[in-house]
């Protein structure tokens, strides 16, 4: 038992980390959001409706349902595992871990933008960007690409990285589940419109909530990443101070804040959805004009942090299984 405790649960969540960073997320594979996906949209398909107070109340009860089950079949199915052999449990453990992880497909999903931009096809681009943002793409110069596409990067490092790593270290693989969870919910319901302002605002909330410590982390990390590559490390710092408070979300501006200022560029400003202009902060100062090679660098910076808080997660998770 004592071997399980103190070098499993590590080995697991190395094996894991390592899965996600090797494999990422086939597509043929059945993937847990997929299934939370589906979920969802059966619940909200058939309860979204009533006043506003009710409609709260049904989001909050799909919020809790949905957050507390993926904890327990997941604590459920790796118990059950290692009940059958250690071995068994091993594998499971990692691959669940590993799936709860986004550090491959969200470089790949960099990638994708630009490959197009540096070979100069800018509908290309436009039409990739399209894939993992919700604003208009479809006109876009190259210089709002390469924003909407680091805004995502930097943004999705907390979400799709950080926060999945930070709370493995808390409760291991049910844990980090039941994070994807919430995270799932705010980005299927978590929008602030006519259908999802009530129904989606418990999910909303509670996504602030899960990913408060993580993006503040983030920030610490980023530097450190940004020190590694000579980047300008105080200027990000003033930056992050000055700006990251404007942004409309209270986490996502840490990180974003962070990488406009070691980029040296300028994030936030208009952006169109549906045919509608938005207008959101800026952070940063446009020091030069956006390139392909900002998105490059971000992809750099994502890369490196992501491999720091593997380090700093780890030796967490060794520090806390020591002492138990």
């Amino acid at each position: 038992m004592m071997f399980m405790i103190l070098v499993l649960h590590p080995l697991a969540f190395g094996l894991g980390f390592l899965w996600d960073q090797a494999v990422g997320d086939p597509p043929k594979w059945p993937h847990p959001v997929i299934y939370m996906g589906k979920a969802i949209a059966w619940y909200e398909q058939r309860f979204n409706q009533g006043s506003p107070q009710l409609r709260r109340l049904k989001g909050a009860l799909l919020t809790l349902a949905l957050v507390i089950g993926s904890y327990a079949l997941t604590a459920g199915v790796i118990e059950g595992a290692q009940e059958i052999s250690a071995a068994l449990g091993l594998i499971i453990e990692v691959l669940l871990l590993g799936s709860t992880l986004a550090g491959k497909s969200l470089l790949e999903a960099g990638n994708l933008v630009l490959t197009p931009l540096r070979e100069g096809n800018l509908d290309e681009a436009r039409h990739k960007l399209g894939w993992f943002v919700s604003r208009d793409t479809a006109q876009l110069p190259e210089g709002e690409i390469v924003r909407g596409t680091v805004e995502t990067l930097a943004e999705n490092f907390v979400d799709g990285i950080l926060s999945p790593l930070f709370y493995m270290l808390i409760g291991g693989a049910p844990l980090a589940m039941a994070f994807k969870a919430v995270s799932t919910l705010d980005s299927m319901i978590g929008y602030r419109n006519e259908r999802y302002e009530d129904f989606g605002w418990f999910a909303a909330r509670t996504d602030d909530w899960a990913n408060y410590l993580p993006a503040r982390l983030s920030v610490g990390i980023l530097l450190l990443a940004g020190w590694f590559y000579k980047l300008p490390v105080g200027h990000a710092l003033t930056i992050w101070r000055r700006d990251a408070k404007t942004h409309p979300s209270p986490n996502g501006g840490n990180p974003e804040s962070v990488v406009a200022g070691l980029l040296e560029i300028q994030l936030g400003g208009k952006n169109i959805y549906h045919g509608q202009v938005h207008h959101r902060a800026e952070m940063g100062d446009a020091l030069h004009e956006l390139t392909w090679r900002d998105i490059e660098r971000c992809r750099k910076l994502v890369r490196l942090g992501t491999w720091l808080s593997f380090a700093l997660i780890l030796g967490g998770i060794v520090l806390v299984n020591s002492i138990r």
